[in-house]
């Protein structure tokens, strides 16, 4: 079996979530990936909690199929291995403060002068450059200037995300654009250097948004799990639960009314066609339609909205996603080692012909010295360079 990125070698100095997450992407295809690694704690992210099995949820996420390599890179000798390292790569990933790749003799064009098949990408909170070049970026900080929390939640209670939206934004762009790099190195035969800011990953998630207050025009509406614009759309209380669904059109909003309310008065009402006409008159809607559900328990609820062919969905938390009877009857879990022990993980979705890499998540320096004998370096030398304390 081959995959897409058998024979590709990423390194990245990585902390957090953003660059963490476009790595472990191409790990999934194939791709080794060497996380570069403090001596000291390493990648923060490593101690933000220890809710999975001793670990750190994030870190468990973002960091499978990995092996990490520390240096201390406040050393000459422990940068100048790294660039050893570079000269073999085909992809180097970092989210290092603005400026500080430059600094340490990092910057793309002197590593291209090396190795000129080198793609270079620079994840950062704003990008190089302009008034916010050098702020401090972080995930909530980063969804309140994109506008993401403005229209999130309901009237008088804005939210942010309940994920690192604006870090996961940040990493499906590098992977993505490290993909196309790859693809036209293929043309070229060179590398190129990638800038990647949360703040314009983020931007370019928040299209509807603008667009629906285009030239001044109103933003949407804080409408919390419903929707701004179409209606009905969201949760709805039963008498024993929640139920939630969403309507598309006047045929689907026809046979919610016949069967779900059974009302037909209000299936031909002029007023309510178009969804247009439907959010004109929500609090009408929404008063037949409370009405009836908070009379039915929600399994009841849930067969009419199935018998109308309406969309539906649970309103699960975390045990009944883990849980989930679609997820594990297409066998989209495995298991993978971790250094507490194992853990189930989300399988990747993947090609017909390939299966994706789930290897172990790598403790602090475990790959040190292997990676350093590749390189050629002494016992001697690794010792003063290596990073943990088991490697010494």
């Amino acid at each position: 079996m081959t995959r897409p990125l058998d024979g590709i070698l990423v390194v990245s100095i990585e902390q957090a979530i953003a660059a963490p997450y476009a790595t472990r992407l191409l790990a999934d295809l194939g791709a080794r990936v060497i996380k570069v690694e403090r001596p000291d704690g390493g990648d923060f992210a490593r101690e933000y909690d220890k809710r999975a099995r001793e670990m750190a949820s994030h870190f468990v996420w973002t960091n499978r199929s990995k092996e990490s390599l520390t240096l201390d890179l406040k050393r000459e000798e422990g940068v100048a291995v790294l660039k050893r390292l570079l000269k073999k790569a085909d992809v180097f990933v970092q989210n290092l403060a603005p400026g500080a790749a430059e600094r340490l003799g990092l910057g793309d064009e002197t590593l291209r002068a090396e190795n000129e098949r080198l793609i270079t990408c620079a994840i950062s909170g704003y990008g190089e450059g302009g008034p916010y070049g050098k702020k401090k970026a972080y995930d909530l900080l980063i969804q309140a200037e994109a506008g993401f929390v403005s229209v999130t939640g309901s009237p008088g209670q804005p939210a942010k995300a309940g994920i690192s939206i604006a870090d996961i934004a940040a990493g499906v762009s590098a992977y993505n654009t490290i993909l196309a790099a790859l693809l036209n190195r293929h043309k070229t035969e060179r590398g190129d250097h990638i800038e990647i800011s949360m703040l314009e990953a983020m931007a370019e998630w928040m299209g509807y948004p603008m667009y629906f207050a285009t030239d001044g025009a109103p933003p949407p509406p804080l409408a919390g799990a419903g929707h701004a614009t179409i209606f009905p759309y969201g949760p709805y209380r039963t008498a024993d639960g929640t139920v939630i669904f969403g309507l598309q059109n006047d045929r689907e909003w026809a046979a919610f009314c016949l069967t779900v309310l059974q009302r037909e008065d209000l299936a031909g009402d002029a007023r309510f066609k178009g969804n247009a006409g439907r959010a004109a008159h929500m609090d009408e809607i929404n008063e037949a339609i409370n009405g009836v559900l908070s009379r039915l328990t929600t399994a009841e609820a849930m067969a009419r909205l199935e018998k109308a062919n309406i969309g539906t969905a649970s309103l699960n938390d975390m045990a009944a996603l883990w849980a989930h009877p679609q997820l594990a009857a297409r066998n989209r879990w495995q298991e993978i080692a971790i250094p507490t022990g194992t853990i189930p993980a989300l399988r990747p979705i993947s090609g017909a012909a390939w299966q994706p890499r789930l290897d172990p998540v790598p403790a602090l320096g475990e790959h040190t010295r292997a990676i350093l004998d590749e390189l050629g370096i002494t016992q001697e030398e690794a010792v003063a360079l290596a990073a943990s304390g088991k490697d010494e």
